[in-house]
């Protein structure tokens, strides 16, 4: 017998069937940033097959004492909610990265730490990104309804449409047209970075050493106990809470962290959207992914002026690989609804997700834009001259619009009827890949 693969006592230990694969976020605040104007990026990498659609929710007030049913289990609901623009698994009720229409965009990441992984069912990552934007008015505000909901009801529960056990832990980065803020989690504890300036990026690991601006109340008392650190010194929580055997594909993450923090500092002082939309479609740092049973499902860009006048932008692909796709704005409006052409078909109670035990059956979740370009890309393959001739005319339909968005925010061109913008993309794909 071989000698058992780097880390395999590791992923017995946190549940999964196989080594993580992984996503990347990133911030530019002034004066990293071209214009006045902070920039977040994120790539979600999913399985292959997972669909992922974009969706609107509008603000809402909610009776007192309603319940919220989340992924796999329900907590009590607030008041009133924010708008929010979500690109999420289909299958689940959380989201991978969205948007709300106070300016606060979030993004998670999965990782792993000495603190076990929870086996039981509770609030996903993706589901804490959805409820932090759902009730967050601000980076810090979202923060910390993340953190205590946390401490009430834990992480934990499958990651993936799958009955075979797949789960983690989760940073997040949580940005606001003043400020981001890296959030980074072991089961309930917590520590957070605050960050006025620059650029910044996280990929599957622990980042924050020494210079946490804020965590939970018990954090260290916990290490100590656990006989993780000593009491003495710097407390550094990188170093402290990250698993001693790291799995390979972790040590991978290593690598496309070093390639996204160097392609961010190629371009400090000039990144724009059109930038941020080219480090997601970089194949060769491994940010743009395709390895194995995994691939990056949907990308999302978001322009968030410090002038507060201005209006958000949100850009979103609703469809895989973005080397390969379009970013389509979204911006939040009196008259936004959701585009059905990127929203998933929904089953009820009939979902596999919903019935016990989960995830015995499968059902096909791919929306109009996903079916449109799932062909598209098979063009691409059997037929490359005319697959990139109508991918070209995509992408300078892709540069049109970032070169208007750019004019209005400019206060060249007036910003009316934006509240289409989405639809109007969505609708010309669609149209393009027929």
């Amino acid at each position: 017998m071989g000698s058992a693969p780097a880390g395999s006592d590791f992923l017995q230990k946190t549940g999964m069937a196989e080594p993580p694969r992984s996503c990347d976020c990133f911030v530019s605040l002034p004066p990293g940033s071209r214009d006045d104007h902070v920039i977040f990026g994120k790539n979600s990498d999913r399985p292959r097959d997972e669909v992922q659609e974009v969706g609107y929710h509008p603000a809402a007030p909610h009776p007192p004492g309603s319940m919220l049913e989340c992924t796999y289990i329900q907590i009590p609901q607030v008041e009133q909610t924010h708008a929010v623009v979500l690109s999420k698994p289909a299958w689940m009720w959380g989201a991978e990265m969205g948007a709300n229409d106070q300016g606060v965009c979030i993004g998670n990441e999965a990782v792993w730490t000495r603190e076990a992984v929870s086996p039981g069912e509770a609030l996903l990552g993706m589901d804490l990104v959805r409820l932090g934007l759902e009730r967050g008015d601000s980076a810090w505000g979202a923060l910390t309804v993340i953190t205590s909901l946390l401490e009430q009801h834990g992480q934990g529960g499958p990651c993936r449409e799958d009955p075979e056990p797949f789960s983690y832990h989760n940073t997040f980065l949580l940005v606001d047209r003043n400020e981001a803020w890296v959030l980074e989690t072991a089961g309930r504890l917590w520590v957070a970075q605050k960050v006025t300036e620059g650029v910044k990026n996280i990929s599957n690991q622990l980042t924050i050493g020494a210079e946490g601006s804020a965590e939970h109340p018990e954090l260290r008392s916990v290490a100590q106990a656990q006989g993780w650190w000593d009491g003495e010194g710097e407390f550094n929580f990188s170093q402290v809470f990250s698993p001693e055997n790291p799995p390979a594909r972790m040590e991978l993450a290593k690598q496309r962290y070093r390639g996204g923090t160097e392609l961010l500092q190629q371009h400090d002082g000039s990144v724009t959207a059109e930038v941020m939309m080219s480090i997601l479609r970089d194949k060769p740092s491994g940010i743009c992914m395709d390895s194995g049973g995994f691939c990056t499902t949907g990308s999302m860009v978001s322009v968030l002026p410090r002038d507060s006048s201005l209006p958000c932008i949100h850009f979103f692909t609703a469809t895989p690989d973005p080397s390969r796709s379009i970013f389509k704005p979204f911006v939040f409006s009196d008259c936004s609804t959701s585009v059905l052409g990127v929203v998933s078909p929904q089953f009820g109670p009939d979902d596999p997700v919903r019935k016990q035990p989960r995830f015995q059956s499968q059902v096909d979740r791919r929306h109009e834009l996903y079916k449109a370009h799932q062909v598209a890309l098979g063009t691409m393959e059997t037929n490359p001259d005319e697959g990139l001739a109508v991918y070209e005319i995509l992408r300078d339909l892709e540069s049109q619009c970032l070169t208007d968005i750019s004019a209005m925010l400019n206060g060249e061109i007036p910003g009316e009827e934006l509240g289409e913008l989405f639809f109007d993309s969505v609708d010309t794909e669609i149209k393009f890949y027929q």
